[in-house]
């Protein structure tokens, strides 16, 4: 692995940053689906649960990962 150089991104760290926007936009896209299923509005704690599903698809992306 080749070290970083500063004011750049290498391509490993660019596949980091697109894979933890796809994660945090995640949580963001679940709520709207979560509201429509469940017919609850959050309201004031619709960031909060974004989080908590970004969290939850992270956790669940890394229980999975690894060898078998």
């Amino acid at each position: 692995m080749s070290e970083q150089k500063a004011y750049r991104f290498d391509k490993e760290t660019t596949k980091k940053v697109i894979k933890g926007a796809i994660i945090a936009g995640s949580g963001a896209v679940a709520v709207p689906i979560l509201e429509y299923i469940a017919k609850q509005d959050f309201g004031a704690y619709s960031p909060f649960v974004a989080a908590g599903c970004a969290i939850l698809v992270n956790a669940v992306r890394e229980f999975i990962k690894g060898k078998k």
